[in-house]
Formats: C-alpha cells, structure tokens, sequence
C-alpha cells in the first residue's frame, strides 16, 4: 500500500506564526515595561502640583484665595506664572509679613524644591512666563556695552545708572540689584514686580535681557573695579555733586575766612 503523504503546509503558515509571536511578545512588553519618560514626567509634573497646593493652602490662601482667586488682602495669582512664584518666593518677599507701599526682600522661608513645587502649582492655574534657564540669563552670548545701553534707557530712571535702587513716591522704592540673582532679574523683567513695569520678550527680547544682566555683574560684580577711585556708593552724579558742593564750597569759605583774617591783621601791624 501506498504510504499516505504528509500533509503540506500552507506557505503562509510560518509568516502567521511569526506574526503571532511578535505580537505576544509586544503585549508582554507592554505589560511589563516601565512607563515611558512622557508618563514619568507627567506624573511628577501631577505630585508637584498636589505638594504645591498643599503648601498654597498653608503658606498662601488666607490672602490669595484658596483657588488662587484673590482676595482683598492679596491680587489673584492666576495667569502670573511660575516665574512670579520664583521671584516672589525664592527672594523672601512672599509670605509677606504685613501689607504695605512695598513688600521687602526678606530671608527665604521655603526650600527651592518647595518654591518649585508652589510654582508648579500657580503655573496649573493659568498660563504665564516660565522660570528662565540658565541658557536664558547666563553670561555666555551677552554683549556688556549693548546692556547698560539698555540699562539706561529703560531702568536707570528707578534703579540708578549702577543699579544701586532709589526712592520712589509713596514709601515706595527700587531696590538695588547688587546680589541679586540673575535668574531673579530676568524674572523680575519678565512679570514686574509690584511697582515695576514688566517687559516681556515683545519689549525687550531674551537676548535684551541677557545684556542688561551681563552689564549689571559687570559694574556691581565681586571682581568690579571703579576707575575712577572713590565711587560714592555708585549713585551718580547727586551724591557726587553733594559732595563737591558741601566739601568745596566748604573749603572755599574756609580760605576765604583765612585770607580775610590774615589781612586784617597785616592792615593792624
């Protein structure tokens, strides 16, 4: 008798099977795998946010509003940004101790991870100016002579030609910029701060910002020399024009006083 012959199989037989493993293997791998970075992110985008508000009802609602709203002790914080709450928290001003013409700079009473995690939480409320990277108000790039052109133009009205702050109308001032974080400078420029108007980039653009930070390290740095000897704590031509108005003027009377005396007694003799 003849011998049965095997049976063939179809040619897309093993074209289906590796079809069937591929796919088992991805389900597994989907399974199994970690989440993506995508998923990582957003999920410590969503605990920041949770420890932020949590720190915002503590810290921040009593005169905020506890959705951020406002109050009658404090403007709404929705729309400001993570840049505000950087400014704002990471210089001391906030929690402020009382209401006042200005809020001063005060020692920081919140870790940076917390400012982080308050700042994540405001930004959740309403798009506004994120904080700036270091690429943003680092040194490299910065053209000097181009800043305190830019200086002069639009801050030295309030901040002095140095940055060293004046007095303002009302017990109001601008501080001096002498210390000050360049991070915080640019986000000062970014969301003007209670008197001071802000200039975002369609005024003066990043790399605008970038100079006028680069010039303000350059005359108020560690390693900042004054050519021209005694600077009179850098506030310019009233303090200098003080100065030589009091001690001249001043010395000028002292010889004339002198002049006079020694001639009246010549006259004597």
């Amino acid at each position: 008798m003849k011998k049965l012959s095997a049976r063939r199989r179809h040619p897309l037989a093993a074209v289906v099977v590796l079809l069937l493993a591929l796919a088992a293997t991805g389900g597994l791998y989907a399974a199994f795998a970690p989440a993506s970075k995508a998923q990582a992110d957003e999920t410590s985008q969503s605990l920041a946010i949770d420890e932020g508000k949590k720190l915002y009802s503590v810290g921040c609602a009593t005169c905020h509003g506890t959705g951020g709203q406002g109050t009658s002790d404090g403007p709404s914080l929705v729309g400001v940004g993570s840049a505000a709450v950087d400014f704002q928290v990471g210089t001391g001003r906030m929690p402020a101790q009382q209401p006042g013409a200005q809020i001063p700079r005060k020692k920081v009473i919140y870790s940076q991870a917390e400012i982080d995690q308050l700042a994540a939480y405001i930004a959740s409320l309403g798009a506004g100016p994120t904080v700036p990277t270091k690429a943003q108000y680092g040194p490299d790039g910065a053209d000097i002579a181009k800043g305190g052109e830019l200086f002069r133009t639009n801050c030295a009205q309030c901040h002095n030609f140095t940055g060293k702050g004046g007095a303002l109308t009302h017990g109001k001032f601008a501080p001096s910029l002498e210390g000050v974080d360049p991070k915080h400078i640019y986000e000062a420029m970014q969301t003007g701060p209670q008197n001071m108007p802000s200039f975002p980039d369609t005024t003066l653009s990043e790399q605008n910002k970038k100079d006028i930070i680069a010039y303000l390290n350059a005359v108020n740095g560690d390693d900042t020399e004054s050519p021209g000897g005694l600077e009179l704590g850098g506030l310019g031509p009233v303090s200098e024009g003080l100065f030589a108005w009091i001690f001249g003027l001043g010395a000028l009377i002292a010889v004339a006083v002198w002049v006079a005396a020694r001639t009246a007694k010549a006259k004597k003799s």
